[in-house]
Order: structure tokens, then sequence, then C-alpha cells
């Protein structure tokens, strides 16, 4: 009998965190899916991970961006950061009604 050998993004994609929002109200939150999508990023799913959660990429980026300003302290930086935080989030509420209005929300 030969065993299957799981890898570890295998046993993440497993165990991954109940969101509470989720399990309260029944409905998926703004952030539903950001695991999903992590993990396929891991994976090298560049399509897949834009699909789950759409943000994910860009707020990748911009906590990189930001540890490396800690480190450096960019002249500028700070207010990059402030507008790509802003860019982020519009990404994750224009996400969210549109999983709204196209019905995708799991209830």
């Amino acid at each position: 009998m030969i065993l299957q050998q799981l890898s570890f993004l295998d046993w993440l994609n497993g165990h991954l965190f109940a969101c509470p929002f989720k399990s309260y109200f029944g409905l998926d939150c703004p952030g539903c899916g950001l695991q999903r999508s992590f993990i396929a990023l891991l994976k090298g799913d560049l399509s897949a991970s834009f699909k789950f959660y759409p943000a994910s990429i860009p707020l990748i980026a911009l906590i990189i961006f930001t540890l490396v300003h800690l480190k450096f302290d960019f002249k500028f930086g700070a207010a990059l950061i402030k507008i790509s935080f802003f860019a982020v989030a519009v990404i994750v509420l224009i996400n969210y009604i549109y999983k709204i209005y196209n019905h995708q929300l799991t209830a």
C-alpha cells in the first residue's frame, strides 16, 4: 500500500481559521477568502489567488513596503503607505459589493 504524503500547503488548506463573522451571521465578511488566496499565492497560482481575494497581492505588497519603510525611512514613504492603504480598502469594498450584487455571499 502506498501512503500519500500531504504537503504543508495541503495541510494548511485543511486547517483554515473559521470566520467569526460568518459563524455568527451566516454571511461572508469582507475578509473572507484571504486565507485561501494566500495559500493559492504560495502555490504559485496567481489567478486563483486573485479570484479568492483580489486585495491579497496589493495587501502583501503594502506590508512589505511598510516593513522596508520602517527600516530605511523613505522621504514620502508614510504618505505612500496611507494612499496604498486607502487603495487596498477600496479594493476590499468593491469586491464585497460585487459579491453582494452577484449573490456570491454564502448563507
